[in-house]
């Protein structure tokens, strides 16, 4: 049982208001996005970093939904799990997200976040419009690939992310955004 302690201290140490780790399904997703929600209104957050919080979170929860089909197409069980993190700090908020993808994902994904995170703010929204127009990197599930960028638009923030091989068909992903709380323009 002392393992619950030292899970409590880490989340403690970490700043951490809300962690699930398990399958993400529609219903989950909203009720992460509730506690989430409620949390910030207990606090009263200010709107403009609820919003960007929020629009992040749904990003980083539809991604993990995304490639969680994926992995169940290759009928792994042991490796479906994925992670989810927020944690509240006294000047930002940092979103965590973790899930398995398919190994001939991850050079597609790097490259397009080294791209992402080249852009500064006016590349960024350029490159949005881009794909809007042009369907740029549109998915066989009709997702044009935009979540990303606007997690990098409405965090103002290099997005940070990690590639760690499970075996020769899955790697975890690991993504972080932070998101500061100092109230600005969008």
């Amino acid at each position: 049982m002392k393992y619950i302690y030292e899970l409590h201290k880490t989340m403690v140490a970490r700043n951490l208001i809300l962690v699930y780790e398990g399958e993400f399904t529609q219903e989950i997703t909203k009720s992460v996005l509730a506690m989430a929600e409620r949390n910030m209104d207990a606090i009263g957050e200010d709107q403009s970093i609820k919003r960007k919080v929020f629009n992040v979170m749904v990003e980083c929860l539809q991604n993990i939904v995304k490639h969680a089909d994926e992995i169940e197409e290759i009928d792994l069980t042991d490796h479906n799990a994925a992670i989810f993190m927020i944690g509240k700090q006294e000047d930002k908020y940092v979103i965590t997200s973790g899930n398995p993808i398919t190994n001939n994902k991850v050079k597609m994904l790097q490259d397009k976040l080294a791209h992402i995170n080249s852009l500064d703010k006016e590349g960024l929204k350029e490159y949005y419009k881009d794909v809007i127009r042009n369907n740029k990197g549109l998915s066989a599930k009709g997702g044009a690939g935009l979540g990303f960028i606007d997690m990098a638009r409405k965090s103002g923030q290099k997005l940070q992310f990690d590639f760690e091989p499970i075996n020769e068909d899955i790697s975890f992903f690991s993504l972080k955004t932070v998101i500061r709380r100092v109230v600005t323009a969008d």
